[in-house]
């Protein structure tokens, strides 16, 4: 028997002998990370249906001295959104294997209610174009953004550093769209 702990990412390997327990961790393992993957995609999907930039709305607002150049939103989304996957699945996937329902449903809970908030921010700003409780509602994405990296923390400190980005990315478009709404309230 052999372990490695705290490598690359926080990942953490522990190998026997005993190749059913292998293969049955292996089959939690993935089921837990497809299922986060599955929710990461399908919100990554609908903010981005959700979010329209070429619009004579969103053309037209003035933007704070701040405000990143357009290409930054893109790629910056790209990695937070491969990073929620990556840290949320592979931290879901230990709980499962350690049959940890409690926190295994709390952090899956945890995930869904971020992604619900992700979503309803794009929605709120670019499609019912509300600036004003897109601002709050960035506010509450933010919130949950460092609970998420928190919980991962909790499951996997090194792994779940990995997450805080993805808050402080939050943290910034909370004050951006409350820029946005402040200089073009009417």
């Amino acid at each position: 028997m052999f372990s490695v702990k705290n490598g690359f990412l926080g990942f953490t390997y522990s190998g026997g002998v005993d190749i059913g327990n292998v293969t049955e961790g292996i089959s939690t393992r993935w089921k837990a990370i497809g299922k986060t993957i599955g929710v990461v995609v399908t919100n990554a999907v609908a903010g981005t249906a959700a979010t329209q930039v070429k619009t004579d709305w969103y053309e037209s607002l003035e933007k704070p001295s701040f405000q990143p150049p357009e290409w930054v939103f893109p790629v910056a989304w790209t990695a937070l959104y491969t990073d929620i996957a990556a840290v949320t699945g592979l931290s879901l996937a230990d709980l499962a294997e350690k049959e940890n329902d409690e926190d295994y449903n709390s952090l899956r809970t945890a995930l869904i209610a971020n992604a619900v908030l992700n979503f309803g921010w794009s929605f709120l700003f670019f499609t019912a174009k509300k600036p004003a409780i897109a601002t709050v509602e960035a506010a509450a994405l933010a919130c949950s953004s460092w609970d998420l990296a928190r919980r991962a923390m909790k499951v996997n400190r090194n792994r779940g550093l990995w997450l805080l980005p993805y808050g402080g990315w939050c943290t910034f478009a909370t004050v951006l769209t409350g820029a946005l709404w402040w200089l073009n309230r009417d």
